[in-house]
């Protein structure tokens, strides 16, 4: 039982958080031209 209250009370919140973000819209911004540059680690040894 209190996992199902556990479970609903997350549902409620995240469901909260989606209208209130429809309700006051995505904030106004821009993204960037440049590209997210990443690298891989290096392989063990070399």
């Amino acid at each position: 039982m209190r996992a199902f209250v556990a479970a609903v009370v997350g549902l409620a919140a995240a469901l909260a958080l989606v209208f209130a973000l429809t309700a006051f819209g995505v904030p106004e911004g821009e993204t960037s031209p440049k590209p997210l540059l990443t690298t891989a680690p290096p392989a063990p040894g070399k």
